[in-house]
């Protein structure tokens, strides 16, 4: 059973940067497509960005486009999400989610298209 732990949040000041790392136990993330969601109180899970299998084909949310980047190191295997230029709406309970992909140059947009979740980490952005 896949597992993930999320880690690298915190709190920065407004444009500022951060890197979050979800770190795969239990399976090889090699034929995983895997991606990142965030969420606030009251809201429904945001797709901020995705990656294929390979690592070829990457995802963005329009809000966080030239700001973000998202990558992923399967001999680790971790995912990382780089975040540059920070800016309040960016606060946020980020979580890594992963899923079996079949055609590794497939990623995935929607959260009820994953199977594996991590538990979460903080992303407080201050004005």
């Amino acid at each position: 059973q896949l597992q993930l732990v999320e880690s690298g949040g915190g709190l920065v000041q407004s444009g500022g940067s951060l890197r979050l790392s979800c770190e795969a136990s239990g399976d090889t993330l090699e034929y995983h497509s895997v991606g990142w969601f965030r969420q606030t109180p009251g809201k429904e899970h945001e797709g901020v960005s995705c990656i294929s299998a390979s690592g070829g084909n990457t995802n963005y949310a329009d809000s966080v486009k030239g700001r973000f980047t998202i990558s992923r190191d399967n001999a680790k295997p971790t995912l990382y999400l780089q975040m540059n230029n920070l800016k309040p709406e960016d606060t946020a309970v980020y979580y890594c989610a992963a899923r079996v992909s079949g055609i590794r140059r497939e990623y995935f947009v929607y959260d009820h298209e994953y199977d594996y979740w991590g538990q979460g980490t903080q992303v407080t952005v201050s004005s």
